[in-house]
């Protein structure tokens, strides 16, 4: 079959090694407007769900995937510098770039013709392809170009947010609060690789306004970011961009097709669907994207039976998974009527966004805030980490760099 995916992107990338992996006949290129290496953003962050499909379906590149990643231990809120709220949980992140450059240069071995610096205009200089996937992301081209057939409809956030970096070296995943004369402004921060973490701040659109965001050029941007954001960056510098355009302001954008097929094309990743970022699982239902198309593709005798199914399927489970997305949206967009509260319970409403919680788990949430229990919820972890790398068969040598909590 002969494949061509427009957009570089982990959707695109996995699905080319997934269908390489089924059927090393088919006739793959990826189409990428930019050159190599070049990516927006800073860290992905992750969990055992994305590890247990990686290396099931490839073993070879999830190994690399697990040996850049960090494991990130509990996660924190820090209203205004010194009030600390703590919440459970582990996840990895790794460096986007990283992960790219990985994805590109499995996808390259198993015989994909990755084409950068390249435009695509119409997909008629496509008609030969039996396939055309669409994987370019949340303003897709290909999905402009017959929005009406995919049902498409687009609607953007209210608070604006900027994706940067940080060379502090935050050992939590931190969310940190800082009052201003304007109003409330935060970020989510976490480690991406050595030396470096993700830090993307976020604010309600009049508090940016009143800040003077609107009108700043990009580094005044940051540097009045960096003075807000002088306490829990302990004086550490923001950085606007890691191989690729300085970052910029920005406000989410949620995707939703009706269908993700018309005709012989196909749409993944966030062309086909956008989660917030908050919830922390673009990459993965991206990258699952391209593994369930590709094994669509492999079950059917037929390309139109494939991509019914995958379509049919692929759009039930992201119901729940955007239904989450759009809630934590709406939490985050309302969060200054919970700031009155101490962090610890502003981290119980956090964790309570998407949902009723039982009466125990607010006692639980209170109990981890007491060091003495959380280093036992972090033994506790560390056994099912060990658990669950034993079962998907890591390599001892794949161990990801830890950032062990200091207290």
């Amino acid at each position: 079959m002969k494949i061509t995916c427009v957009g570089a992107g982990p959707a695109g990338l996995y699905f080319a090694i997934s269908a390489k992996l089924r059927d090393a006949g088919h006739e793959i290129t990826i189409i990428e407007r930019d050159p190599p290496g070049a990516t927006y953003g800073w860290g992905v962050v992750f969990w055992d769900n994305l590890l247990d499909a990686l290396y099931s379906n490839d073993a070879e590149s999830a190994e690399q995937i697990r040996g850049a990643s960090t494991l990130w231990q509990e996660q924190q809120l820090v209203l205004n510098g010194s009030d600390i709220g703590y919440m459970g949980g582990y996840g990895w992140s790794v460096n986007r770039a990283t992960l790219l450059d990985v994805l590109a240069e499995r996808a390259t071995d198993l015989g994909v013709d990755i084409q950068y610096r390249r435009e695509v205009a119409d997909l008629d200089e496509f008609a030969d392809s039996d396939l055309i996937i669409g994987c370019d992301g949340a303003n897709s081209k290909v999905r402009s170009l017959h929005e009406q057939e995919f049902g498409t409809q687009v609607d953007t956030g209210r608070n604006p947010y900027i994706w940067l970096g940080t060379d502090k070296v935050f050992d939590r995943f931190t969310f940190a609060f800082e009052q201003t004369s304007a109003g409330w402004i935060w970020f989510h921060a976490y480690p991406s690789s050595a030396g470096v973490s993700t830090c993307i701040v976020e604010t309600t659109e009049p508090t940016w306004r009143a800040l003077g965001f609107d009108s700043m050029e990009g580094e005044d941007s940051i540097r009045l970011l960096e003075k807000i954001f002088e306490g829990p960056l302990d004086g550490h510098s923001l950085v606007s961009s890691s191989r690729g355009k300085p970052a910029s302001w920005q406000r989410f954008i949620q995707v939703l097709n009706r269908t993700w097929r018309h005709e012989n094309v196909m749409l993944l990743g966030d062309a086909a669907h956008t989660t917030h970022f908050t919830i922390g699982s673009g990459t993965r239902l991206a990258i699952m994207d391209g593994l369930m198309l590709a094994q669509k593709l492999h079950e059917h005798d037929y390309l139109d039976t494939g991509m019914r199914d995958f379509d049919h399927q692929g759009r039930n489970v992201l119901r729940t998974m955007q239904a989450a997305g759009r809630t934590s949206m709406a939490w985050f967009e309302q969060v200054e009527r919970y700031l009155d509260r101490s962090a610890a319970d502003v981290a119980f409403a956090m964790a309570c966004r998407h949902g009723y919680q039982p009466a125990w788990q607010y006692q639980l949430h209170r109990a981890a805030q007491v060091p003495l229990v959380r280093r036992g919820m972090r033994y506790m972890e560390s056994g099912q980490r060990w658990y669950l790398a034993r079962r998907r068969g890591e390599s001892l040598r794949t161990r990801p760099q830890r950032v062990m909590p200091q207290k």
